[in-house]
């Protein structure tokens, strides 16, 4: 019971968040609204807030079939060309992101090991878990990664002062158009629980995101999601991404949790730089080249694309391919480093 309390509070304060955001014209209400009221709102309600991550995962499946159906295949005419911009773009972010590391061990007194691991732009989850296994400073990682997401989520959409586009048709919906969708949700979590199985990245977003794009592929025509769906799916995750910065979290030293933000910051305006070099590459749209740099998660990036008006296809194969980029090469290379570090410290190197 206290928990389903705890979530009325966390939905009140989110349809509160969402009705100020559209008062005031800000920028993607139904995501930014929630995340930001209840991130603010912890601090002063004096109870434990409560979202489960199974809300949020229903948002990212609703979000990765949406997105899905707005990809378009026209980018993959100049792959290779296209392959090399990302792995400079990757090659660029990763350096400076070494670089904050460093600043990390020099100002903040940080080991070697956690402060690359707070300042690598993988994906959060992953980040977080790789922490957790190789026994390195969690609660400080989470900390810094969670900030880094937060300000990114609210960050850039209110950089680029643009508003959610109203695309979306509202028509009624039908009995049949209902239970066609139903069904592709329930095919869904039948993909995502194949991703889990076999490791997929951001598996609830990515397999139904992947699904439909097979089945355009395949001409197979899919139930356009409603718009008042994918307003909740959005309000399902603002809540989750502002939940994650708890005041319980807060108890570092002052230094280190301005260090947290000044990197967040740093990074911040690096990929604004690297998505402005993007534009004038690839002659995309501003919103298109800073969503497809910046360093969020593939999930937060292409649902702010779709609600932004930019390229929606560009920016979740660039968030894609970041992702794929740290996971497969990335990570394993950090685990090979840990283990030398772990080595060292024992006088066995």
């Amino acid at each position: 019971m206290p928990n389903v309390q705890s979530m009325g509070i966390v939905l009140g304060v989110s349809l509160v968040g969402v009705w100020i955001f559209t008062l005031l014209h800000l920028p993607v209400p139904w995501l930014l609204g929630p995340l930001f009221f209840v991130l603010i709102s912890q601090f002063f309600i004096k109870t434990d807030f409560y979202w489960p991550a199974a809300l949020r995962n229903m948002g990212l499946i609703i979000i990765g079939i949406s997105i899905g159906q707005s990809f378009q295949f026209h980018m993959f005419k100049n792959l290779g060309w296209l392959i090399g911009v990302m792995l400079l773009m990757n090659g660029m972010i990763l350096l400076f992101s070494f670089l904050l590391s460093l600043m990390l061990v020099k100002v903040g007194n940080l080991p070697l090991k956690t402060a690359i691991i707070c300042t690598v732009p993988g994906g959060f989850s992953q980040v977080v878990a790789f922490a957790e296994e190789e026994e390195i400073d969690l609660p400080i990682v989470t900390y810094f990664h969670v900030i880094r997401v937060i300000s990114i989520v609210i960050g850039i959409p209110l950089l680029l002062h643009v508003h959610a586009m109203n695309s979306q048709k509202e028509s009624a919906i039908s009995f049949s158009t209902l239970m066609a969708l139903i069904l592709l949700f329930l095919v869904a979590i039948g993909a995502v629980w194949v991703g889990k199985k076999i490791k997929i990245p951001v598996p609830y977003f990515l397999l139904p995101l992947i699904l439909v794009i097979g089945l355009q592929f395949f001409s197979i025509n899919t139930p356009e999601v409603p718009s008042p769906f994918l307003q909740m799916a959005q309000l399902m995750m603002g809540a989750y991404i502002g939940k994650l910065l708890t005041p319980k979290m807060l108890v570092f030293e002052k230094k280190i949790i301005l260090l947290g933000i000044i990197t967040t910051i740093l990074l911040l305006l690096f990929t604004v730089g690297q998505g402005w070099m993007l534009m004038k590459m690839m002659n995309y749209s501003l919103a298109t080249g800073i969503l497809s740099t910046a360093a969020g998660g593939l999930d937060q990036m292409s649902l702010l694309a779709s609600a932004i008006g930019a390229d929606v296809s560009v920016v979740t194969v660039f968030q894609l391919f970041r992702i794929l980029f740290v996971f497969i090469f990335i990570l394993p290379l950090l685990k090979a480093f840990c283990h030398y570090i772990d080595q060292r410290d024992a006088g066995r190197v």
